[in-house]
């Protein structure tokens, strides 16, 4: 087969970039844990740069045929009315210091991942959210968001009930155990490494939001021992015979591998770059 022939065939899955700062200058990246799984399962990953403009330049991307949404900042809260949870101007503050890299707002990274979300929502295009990925989703649905989850849901819960979402010690070696709701995808997927009668998997972490109210038309794929939903779907979205559905994941199995390793810490990690090709 001809290669100008390739794109034709081959899926493609959107991925936006992150901005960062290097050498004084602004640099997009994209984690190729992302890239690689996307091609080693038959599509080819196409990158839309966070630039300004590019939100009203998204027809050109065509055609879409799956969209992938990862890392990044904090979303806006504008964007989902939130009043900041009643959080003080000293907790603000102090949210900031802690996590400086997320709370910087980027509105046009924001702008253009709500409306490749609201465009995978209208034409039932698979879509997975992952982290900011999946509040990016929940918010395009009309959900909210928890602006701290230290603030918010940790200091109000006994310490048996207390997750630790994101360790700056252990950053990728930090674990936290989730249960997953029966009938799922998220239990399809791991269904073969869930012991009898204990629906737990344990899972990473890198957040510090995390979904408040979850929009009326997904259903909890999985929660935290603290209450945190950490995966949801939508249902009527969802036929895996096409290859498609719409979801979120708080948190990162492309990242899920064993120390110095790329095994995955369970074979279910990987089901979610799959299914949608």
């Amino acid at each position: 087969m001809a290669v100008e022939e390739l794109s034709v065939v081959l899926p493609r899955v959107l991925i936006v970039s992150r901005r960062t700062v290097r050498k004084n200058k602004f640099v997009d990246f994209v984690g190729e844990y992302h890239l690689d799984l996307i091609v080693s399962y038959g599509a080819v990953p196409v990158i839309v740069p966070r630039v300004s403009g590019v939100h009203m330049l998204l027809d050109s991307f065509e055609p879409i045929h799956g969209v992938l949404l990862c890392e990044g900042e904090d979303i806006d809260p504008s964007l989902y009315n939130d009043e900041l949870s009643n959080l003080s101007v000293e907790e603000l503050e102090e949210i900031r210091r802690l996590h400086a890299s997320d709370t910087a707002i980027d509105k046009e990274k924001d702008t253009i991942e709500l409306r490749l979300a609201k465009l995978c929502l209208e034409r039932n295009i698979p879509y997975l959210g992952i982290c900011r990925g999946s509040q990016v989703l929940n918010v395009a649905c009309g959900g909210t968001l928890i602006q701290d989850i230290g603030k918010e849901i940790s200091k109000n819960l006994p310490e048996s009930q207390r997750v630790v979402h994101m360790d700056y010690d252990n950053y990728d070696g930090h674990r936290h155990v989730i249960e997953v709701v029966e009938e799922t995808p998220l239990h399809h997927w791991f269904k073969d490494s869930l012991e009898d009668e204990k629906m737990e998997i344990s899972v990473n972490s890198y957040h510090h939001q995390g979904v408040k109210k979850l929009a009326q038309r997904f259903v909890p794929m999985a929660f935290a021992p603290d209450g945190l939903v950490e995966g949801f779907y939508d249902p009527d979205a969802y036929n895996p015979a096409e290859g498609k559905f719409i979801m979120g994941l708080q948190f990162h199995p492309e990242r899920m591998r064993q120390e110095d390793s790329d095994e995955f810490d369970y074979p279910g990690c990987t089901f979610a770059y799959q299914v949608p090709l």
